[in-house]
């Protein structure tokens, strides 16, 4: 669920190379570790279909291996999921086809891939991604880019930045290669960074039963 730095899809750095080898790895135990917090995953679910309209074309940035898209799909037109993690496009690929899902489609790629054109999107989810980003401000250009007018970012981020301890612990684990890369925000540096690209910030919200976990609404 990684997606880093201005680049475009043939042509990675190591850290994106290395951020693609954790995901892959990780990719078998996936869901399994994601419904340990089933809670917020399906208070999650509730939020998106407050903000879902039956012919909206969603972009799930950083789908892993297609829980929302796959609980999203029966509420809009159709989904795109992009992953960097070939992995995580196989599971997906395959929880969409064993669930008889036909309007989501998967494809290995970054955010800055040429397949996705700009102005398509009415919606895009940018789930616990964020922060896994090498230059944020690049990809919010991005995403509002293709955006179309009016549409709308979904985006829920852990703030490691309100965890200092746990900061610190990540950085530590990043810098050997445990764990990829981690941006410790704070909430109000993503308010700035959707100021900074000219979205207009509709809710911004501690997401409950989580300590650090942002829920935020922007429109462009």
């Amino acid at each position: 669920m990684a997606e880093n730095g201005n680049f475009d899809s043939m042509k990675k750095t190591s850290r994106q190379h290395k951020a693609e080898k954790f995901w892959d790895r990780v990719s078998g135990s996936y869901d399994r570790e994601e419904k340990k917090d089933e809670k917020i995953y399906l208070q999650l679910i509730e939020k998106l279909k407050g903000h879902l309209e039956s012919n909206n074309i969603v972009l799930d940035f950083g789908c892993g291996t297609g829980l929302f898209s796959t609980e999203i799909a029966k509420f809009v037109k159709s989904v795109h999921g992009i992953d960097i993690s070939s992995k995580m496009i196989e599971k997906a690929k395959s929880k969409a086809e064993t669930g008889g899902i036909h309007n989501v489609e998967y494809f290995q790629a970054t955010i800055f891939d040429e397949r996705l054109k700009p102005g398509t999107y009415d919606v895009i989810l940018a789930f616990y991604i964020l922060h896994l980003t090498e230059d944020t401000q690049i990809v919010m250009r991005r995403m509002k880019e293709l955006l179309k007018p009016g549409g709308l970012i979904l985006s829920v981020t852990p703030c490691m930045g309100e965890k200092p301890f746990l900061s610190l612990l990540f950085s530590a684990f990043s810098k050997v290669g445990i764990v990829p890369g981690i941006k410790s925000f704070k909430h109000f540096d993503l308010e700035q960074l959707l100021k900074d690209a000219n979205f207009q910030l509709l809710q911004n919200e501690l997401l409950k039963m989580t300590s650090n976990q942002h829920y935020m609404v922007a429109k462009k």
